[in-house]
């Protein structure tokens, strides 16, 4: 048997968390709806009207997304793509001649200039006719160069690395590591500083783009030192230098076009102009760029419920069954109707944040996590239906239906490209503790001390009276407000009443917030455990927030005459089965077995169970959990491929 990997980083749990709270942004410098929201204050003002975009950027947001369809229908075989596991040469040749690489980047350094409202529907349009193409650009600009640059990036560096990366270059974001995944503390790789150098030595792993990159963005921690303060720290790394070797290109159940893959580092020599930002703010440099970057996910997400409807649609009116069309039957035609408004919902959370976002008017930081976390879900469900409304043929391959005749419909595919999104960039159980800490946010400020175990009685004194001040003036505005008044949002009321809707949200956000209070109350510095606690109540505050987009979305089609009609059908559809769920997340806030669960586990890992393991064998085959990243020269070939090369 395999020795199991020894070099590992002895993190302690106060000291990982150390970690996460000091990348956090601290302050709220806008206003917040979602933020609002959680405290139990709907502030329909700060997304109604709908936000709209200035008439200029929809000129050339247009112009580009009919070229991009048009190369999308002409160059792009999705199913080639699966076939070779390989997105071709010359289709990353087009786009790059397209200007696709440069969607987000500033046009003075050869971008397009996309608004992210546009930069997300182009997203959208890619990742529908291949989901592997959409997550090559997506990691180039959302998470790789181009973003952290734009946000962090001295002159220099941008003048140095964005007209490349607009044009002709493509980048990779490189964090995980083999033992190391949302718990960056123990991040084990390694820049040392060596005069106007830092050296790099460690192993990446899951580095999407990384077989296929020509700049890395590559987070190491640097001893602290004189002159040096330290920290985990984000540089701008050329691929092609010495010491840099793919290991391995990494084969997933979906995406089987993505360039992932495992890159070792051995004294790789990086310049310190290279660096972003000063040592230490990696990690926040990667949170904030991800704040837009998640955007990315539920993009491709909200197209992938389009083409889930469609196919649902002509499939289900085409087939009959017991002498009529399949929609009829109400089995399935049940499971249409959750396609349909929960598609248009994902659009609006979608369009919603976006265009916050390019307003800069509102700090969208849960937002987009609520739509990355939102839209992952709802889209793997909504794929899972579609396949169980084709039967037999949603579980057989496009390649095998099309050689016996049949249309060459992907669903199965779709589903299996769909489930890595509930892991990328956060996954759903991650999701739900960063949305929670940021959620409760408010009562830490104030009641923090009151909690934490290495605080003086005068500080817990002092916190308490802070605290008094605090809960004096807030609790009281959870008693009533105007989701009691039957007249409240009346202009939401044209053939269907969405009013009632809103109404609801409205109680709901304040019942929500007298719920993490008593949680609060009643676990204090235990809170953070409860995990499926603090998931529910991220996940009611993600469908109250998805309702308000949708309500919201309906009018705004409505005013400038768009589908007003039919918007407000699907909106009061969604809004009817998201409340459905909502009621019942209340419902196991406090009626659960999660108690009962952790015994169970601590049974399953103390061997209490191993008896129900017999009669079965594993076909697994031998070899460690996880992989040795000891550092070091590389022993594997380098299997680096860039496109063209």
């Amino acid at each position: 048997m395999s020795a199991p990997s020894t070099h590992r980083s002895n993190v302690t749990e106060r000291e990982a968390r150390q970690v996460a709270e000091a990348a956090r942004e601290q302050d709220w410098r806008k206003p917040s709806f979602a933020k609002e929201l959680f405290l139990g204050r709907f502030r329909l003002d700060l997304v109604h009207p709908h936000p709209m975009p200035a008439e200029e950027s929809v000129r050339r947001g247009e112009e580009f997304l009919a070229k991009l369809r048009a190369f999308c229908e002409t160059e792009i075989d999705s199913a080639r793509i699966e076939r070779e596991a390989r997105i071709p040469d010359e289709v990353v040749a087009g786009l790059k001649e397209l200007g696709a690489l440069g969607m987000k980047i500033d046009p003075k350094y050869g971008g397009l200039g996309l608004t992210q409202l546009y930069y997300n529907k182009a997203l959208a349009l890619v990742g529908s006719v291949s989901p592997a193409v959409g997550a090559l650009l997506s990691a180039h600009q959302s998470i790789g160069v181009p973003q952290p640059l734009k946000m962090f990036g001295t002159e220099e560096q941008k003048d140095a690395f964005l007209p490349r990366c607009a044009r002709t270059d493509i980048s990779a974001f490189l964090l995980t590591e083999p033992d190391v995944g949302s718990d960056p503390a123990r991040l084990a790789t390694t820049a040392v500083p060596e005069g106007d150098e830092y050296v790099l030595d460690g192993v990446k792993l899951w580095t999407t783009n990384g077989v296929v990159a020509d700049l890395l963005v590559v987070m190491a921690r640097v001893p602290k030192s004189e002159g040096h303060k330290g920290g985990i720290t984000a540089f701008v790394v050329e691929a092609r230098s010495e010491g840099v070797t793919v290991e391995h290109r990494n084969a997933f159940m979906g995406l089987r076009g993505i360039e992932n893959g495992v890159t070792r580092f051995h004294r790789v020599r990086v310049p310190a102009a290279h660096r972003i930002g000063p040592e230490g703010a990696g990690l926040k440099i990667a949170l904030t760029t991800l704040n837009t970057g998640r955007l990315s996910l539920p993009a491709m997400c909200a197209g992938a419920g389009k083409w889930c409807l469609k196919i649902a649609r002509e499939w289900s009116a085409e087939r009959e069954q017991w002498g009529k069309p399949l929609a009829l039957h109400e089995a399935v035609g049940a499971k249409i109707s959750f396609i349909a408004a929960t598609t248009f919902a994902l659009e609006a959370v979608l369009d919603l944040s976006s265009q916050m976002a390019d307003e800069d008017r509102n700090d969208i930081r849960i937002e987009a996590a609520l739509a990355k976390l939102y839209g992952s879900e709802m889209a793997w469900r909504m794929a899972d239906e579609l396949v169980q409304i084709r039967g037999g043929r949603g579980y057989e391959t496009a390649e095998s239906l099309k050689a016996r005749g049949e249309r060459a419909v992907p669903a199965e595919q779709m589903l299996r490209d769909l489930r890595i999104n509930r892991i990328f960039e956060g996954s759903t159980e991650i999701m739900h503790l960063l949305i929670a800490r940021e959620a409760v946010d408010a009562h830490l400020s104030v009641a923090g001390d009151l909690i934490d175990p290495s605080k003086s009685l005068s500080d817990k004194a002092k916190a308490g009276a802070h605290a008094g001040v605090f809960y004096a003036k807030w609790l009281p505005r959870l008693v009533a407000g105007p989701g009691q008044l039957p007249s409240s949002y009346g202009e939401f009321r044209h053939g269907v009443d969405l009013s009632g809707h809103l109404r609801y949200v409205e109680r709901a956000a304040r019942r929500l917030a007298r719920a993490t209070f008593y949680g609060m109350s009643r676990w204090q510095g235990r809170m953070e455990t409860k995990q499926g606690f603090l998931g529910r109540i991220v996940d009611i505050g993600a469908e109250l927030f998805a309702m308000s987009a949708a309500c919201v979305r309906a009018e705004r089609l409505r005013t400038r005459d768009e589908h007003g009609r039919e918007a407000y059908q699907l909106a009061d559809a969604f809004c009817r089965q998201a409340r459905l769920r909502v009621e019942e997340l209340f419902g196991r806030l406090w009626a659960n077995t999660d108690d009962l669960d952790r015994k169970v586990v601590k049974g399953v890992l103390g061997g209490a169970y191993t008896w129900l393991e017999e009669g079965v064998v594993d076909p697994s085959e031998d070899g460690p959990w996880i992989a040795d990243a000891t550092p070091g020269p590389s022993t594997c070939e380098n299997v680096r491929q860039p496109y063209g090369g």
